[in-house]
């Protein structure tokens, strides 16, 4: 009892502040820059929620975290990837998500703002020109971090991947990074509204280069990432 009032606590109270902060920022016209408030927003909440539920984040793998722009593509399977993801690989990535998240009062509003990238999948038109966007802010320097299999999995194991996270790595003509999130899904499996006490690890792999590929690629570089991903310890 007394961690659930902890952690909803904390994630009420982490939200409202620092979605405020990225809002007054986009309003005062503030420029997204890395490190600048609407990162440091999303981190110093990422950070709240992680402290509240004593949960850790530790980086390995043959990676190593980039310092110029690449597209991310993890597996998705808690709530708690996003925070866990957010601390462990600055500067903070634009996210791709799915655009019923922008419908969470505060949390949507504040994600708008700090510039990043919502997907309506029931819609291939809206969809395509949102990974066109999101290859813009690519192309302007910032990474892009997408989960690959455009949703989160019910039983922690890996479900068959998107095409749209490779057509934005091939737009964008930068590397595809894959990241495996391990142990957040036995920390707060989906339907779960507190999370236990534990370990995430992120696992970054070596860069799929995507120079001079184009479009019919896609497929190719899909089935890359998704081996590298395997080979990282994501459950199948």
């Amino acid at each position: 009892m007394i961690q659930s009032v902890r952690w909803l606590g904390a994630a009420l109270v982490a939200t409202m502040r620092q979605g405020t902060r990225a809002i007054t920022a986009s309003w005062r016209g503030i420029p997204d820059e890395p490190g600048g408030p609407y990162d440091r927003a999303a981190w110093d909440w990422s950070a709240a929620l992680l402290r509240a539920g004593r949960i850790t984040v530790r980086i390995e793998g043959p990676g190593v975290l980039r310092d110029r722009p690449v597209v991310y593509v993890a597996n998705h399977i808690s709530v708690l990837d996003i925070p866990a993801l957010v601390v462990g690989l600055p500067p903070v990535p634009k996210f791709v998500m799915k655009k019923e998240l922008l419908k969470v009062p505060l949390f949507g509003a504040a994600a708008r703002a700090a510039g990043h990238i919502a997907i309506d999948r029931g819609n291939r038109g809206a969809a395509f020109a949102a990974y066109d966007e999101a290859a813009g802010v690519v192309r302007r320097g910032r990474s892009a971090l997408v989960f690959a299999e455009g949703t989160r999995s019910r039983n922690g194991r890996l479900l068959p991947f998107k095409k749209g996270p490779f057509v934005l790595a091939i737009a964008a003509q930068v590397p595809v990074v894959p990241v495996v999130v391990m142990g957040s899904y036995d920390l707060m499996p989906k339907l779960t509204l507190v999370p236990k006490r534990g370990e995430i690890v992120l696992r970054v792999g070596e860069d799929i280069p995507t120079a001079g590929l184009t479009y019919p690629d896609r497929e190719a570089i899909s089935d890359q990432a998704r081996a590298a991903m395997i080979a990282l310890g994501a459950r199948v």
